[in-house]
């Protein structure tokens, strides 16, 4: 018999396969994002110490102009947010964890912004 699993379970494993092979450091942190139905969020951790160093979703002030934050002009802010954050840390380079995601849409919009704001990756 066939097993359905769905689109989420899929992810998961997809991200835990991705997570064996990146790691977030102290010079290099991981920048990580996430996607719901109505938001969606980035953080930059520190994966030795088990620190989130800066993050930015939709939900803060700065986006709240935004007419949809689930769409992908809502990313690219989302993106430029967290790359002047992580300039105000001092953060220049990261390790880019899609979480699981395809490299399409809103996920290769933040990260492009993200780019196009001075992040490396």
């Amino acid at each position: 018999m066939i097993k359905k699993t769905s689109k989420n379970v899929l992810r998961k494993s997809v991200h835990d396969r991705i997570r064996k092979k990146i790691s977030g450091t102290t010079e290099v942190p991981r920048l990580c994002i996430y996607k719901s139905l109505n938001h969606i969020y980035a953080q930059i951790i520190d994966d030795e110490n088990g620190v989130t160093l800066t993050a930015a979703s939709t939900l803060e002030k700065e986006a709240q102009e935004l007419s949809s934050k689930t769409n992908i002009e809502a990313a690219k802010k989302v993106g430029a947010m967290i790359a002047s954050k992580a300039k105000e840390k001092g953060i220049t380079s990261v390790v880019f964890d899609r979480n699981g995601y395809k490299y399409h849409g809103r996920v290769a919009a933040l990260a492009e912004a993200a780019r196009e704001n001075g992040l490396e990756f």
